[in-house]
């Protein structure tokens, strides 16, 4: 089994091609980016317990997570946007429908 910071470095760089994936509106290869990463924090939720690990390599983790925090920042950026309007899209064919059903 990969260690804990092994898995964290694997999710950062998928979490970057998220990043990048969302900025370009690939949402295929973005949903599939985020299947891996959530493979890979179940694996990470199986791993052991690394918190005795050396002052370095706890701060290597930190850091790590704060990349993956900064690009699912950006991913936010870019689908949030995207998603309110799918929501007015599907809201208004709902109404839609309901004033032809009426």
């Amino acid at each position: 089994m990969p260690s804990q910071i092994e898995l964290y470095e694997e999710m950062s760089l998928l979490s970057s091609r998220m990043a990048e994936a969302a900025r370009a509106s690939d949402w295929d290869s973005l949903i599939q980016l985020e299947r891996s990463i959530t493979g890979l924090r179940n694996t990470l939720m199986e791993a052991p317990d690394d918190s005795n690990a050396p002052a370095p390599d706890l701060a290597r983790k930190r850091s790590l997570i704060q990349r993956i925090l900064d690009d699912d920042a950006e991913v936010r950026r870019h689908t949030e946007p995207w998603m309110e309007h799918l929501r007015r899209f599907l809201g208004g064919s709902t109404r839609h429908r309901d004033v032809l059903k009426a």
